[in-house]
C-alpha cells in the first residue's frame, strides 16, 4: 500500500476531493439502501454496502491505472475507441429493453461476470477526448465549416443519435458539453450557430417520427414531454411523485438534518440511493451536508481549471476541460432536480450515488485529468534538475 501511495502522481487536491466524496458516499448509500434491501425481500443492507465498496474500489483502481498513462496516448486511443463505442451503442439500442413499457435500452450485460454496463457513459468520455483531439489539431488554423463536418460533427451526431432514443438527458448534456468545449477551443461561433440549428431541427424531426411511429420507441418521447410540461406548468401528477418526496426530504432536513440513517423519505422515494440521493443527504445532514457537497464540487471545478491552465499543450488543456466539466455539470443538474430547479433527468451524483458504471466512468475521467497534471509535475521536476546540477549528481551517487 505504501508503494501505491508513493507512486501517486498528479494534483493532490483532486485526489483528496475524490477520496472525500467517495468516503462520504458510504453513509447516505448505506442508509438509502435499507429500503431497497427490505423491499427486495432479502433484508441484507450490508450487501449493498459491500457492493458500493467494490464499485468504488474498482473505480479508484481505474483512476490509478489511467493516471499512470501519459496523456498524449489518449489522442490516439480516442480514434481507436470511437468505432468500438459506436458498435456498443448499436448493440445496446438493438436489445430493445423496456422498463414499464418504455424504451430504456441503456445497458448491456458484461459476459462471464454477470454485470451490466451503461454504454452511454463510456461514449461520453470517449467523445469528449475525441473532440479535444480534433480541436487541438485545428487550433490557430483557418478552416471552413465543410472541412469539419466529416472528422468532427458526423462522429458527434452519430453518438448522440444512438443515445437519444433511450436517454434524452444524457444526449442533451453531451451536446451542451461538446458545444462548450468547441467554443472554448476557438471553433468559429458562426459555425456553432449552424450546428445548434441543425441539432434543433434533428431533435424536432426525431420527435415527429417517434410520434408518428410510437411502436418504434414505446412511450419514451411521451415521457420526456410529460416531464417538461409538468415542470413548466407546476401540475401535480403521479409523475411528480419523486420530486414531491424529494422536497419533503429536503424540508425535513433543516440546518443540521435529522441525523445519519434517520431519513424517513428514503422509505418512499424511488431511486433514493442513486438519482435522488442528494435529497436524502440534505434530510439526514441538513443544509450543512448540502453545502458540503456544493463546496466539494466547486473545489473540484476550480482544480480542473487550474490543471487545464497549467497544461503545456493545447490538447492537454482541452482534454482536462472536456472530461472534467461534465462531472461538475452533472452534479449540479442532479442537485437542481432534487430542489425542482430542473426537470427529472435520471442523472446520478458523481462519486456519491450507487451504481457501477457511473462511478467507473467518473473515475476514468478524473484519471485522465490526473494524467495531465502528472505530466506537468514531471516537467517541473526536470526543469528543477536542469537548474540544479547537484540534484542529478546526488541521484547518481
Amino acid at each position: 500500500m505504501q508503494a501505491v501511495f508513493k507512486n501517486i502522481k498528479g494534483d493532490r487536491l483532486i485526489w483528496a476531493i475524490a477520496a472525500l466524496l467517495a468516503i462520504f458516499s458510504f453513509l447516505p448509500v448505506y442508509s438509502a439502501a435499507s429500503n431497497l434491501a427490505y423491499v427486495g425481500g432479502s433484508g441484507n443492507t450490508f450487501a449493498y454496502f459491500v457492493k458500493h465498496f467494490m464499485h468504488l474500489f474498482l473505480g479508484f483502481s481505474i483512476m490509478y491505472g489511467i493516471h499512470k498513462i501519459p496523456y498524449r496516448y489518449f489522442r490516439g486511443l480516442s480514434m481507436v475507441m470511437l468505432p468500438i463505442v459506436l458498435v456498443l451503442l448499436v448493440v445496446t439500442m438493438l436489445q430493445g429493453t423496456t422498463i414499464e413499457g418504455a424504451n430504456a435500452s441503456r445497458w448491456i450485460q458484461i459476459p462471464l461476470v454477470g454485470m451490466s454496463f451503461q454504454t452511454s457513459t463510456l461514449a461520453a468520455v470517449v467523445l469528449m477526448v475525441y473532440v479535444a483531439r480534433y480541436l487541438s489539431k485545428i487550433k490557430d488554423k483557418e478552416i471552413s465549416f465543410v472541412e469539419t463536418i466529416v472528422p468532427l460533427w458526423i462522429p458527434v451526431f452519430l453518438v448522440l443519435i444512438l443515445i437519444l432514443p433511450a436517454n434524452f438527458s444524457t444526449a442533451a448534456i453531451m451536446f451542451v458539453m461538446v458545444m462548450m468545449l468547441t467554443f472554448i477551443g476557438g471553433y468559429p461561433v458562426k459555425y456553432l450557430a449552424i450546428i445548434i440549428g441543425v441539432g434543433l431541427v434533428a431533435l424536432t424531426m426525431f420527435i415527429l417520427v417517434a410520434k408518428a411511429f410510437p411502436d418504434a420507441m414505446p412511450n419514451r418521447v411521451d415521457t420526456w414531454m410529460s416531464r417538461i410540461e409538468n415542470f413548466s406548468n407546476g401540475e401535480d401528477t403521479e409523475a411528480d411523485y419523486q420530486i414531491e418526496k424529494a422536497k419533503i426530504a429536503i424540508a425535513s432536513g433543516g440546518i443540521q438534518g435529522v441525523g445519519p440513517g434517520k431519513s424517513v423519505q428514503k422509505n418512499f422515494l424511488p431511486q433514493s440511493s442513486s438519482d435522488f440521493i442528494f435529497a436524502i443527504i440534505v434530510e439526514e445532514y441538513g443544509l450543512i451536508g448540502g453545502l458540503f457537497l456544493l463546496v466539494m464540487y466547486s473545489w473540484l471545478l476550480f482544480r480542473i481549471v487550474i490543471v487545464s491552465q497549467k497544461s503545456d499543450t493545447v490538447f492537454g488543456k482541452l482534454l482536462v476541460l472536456g472530461v472534467g466539466l461534465p462531472i461538475v455539470f452533472q452534479a449540479l443538474i442532479n442537485m437542481a432536480v432534487a430542489v425542482e430547479l430542473f426537470p427529472v433527468t435520471g442523472q446520478t451524483l458523481p462519486l456519491i450515488s450507487s451504481g457501477g458504471t457511473s462511478i467507473w466512468m467518473t473515475c476514468l475521467a478524473i484519471g485522465i485529468i490526473l494524467s495531465v497534471s502528472a505530466k506537468r509535475e514531471e516537467l517541473k521536476e526536470q526543469e528543477y534538475k536542469e537548474d540544479n546540477p547537484l540534484e542529478i549528481l546526488s541521484e547518481t551517487i
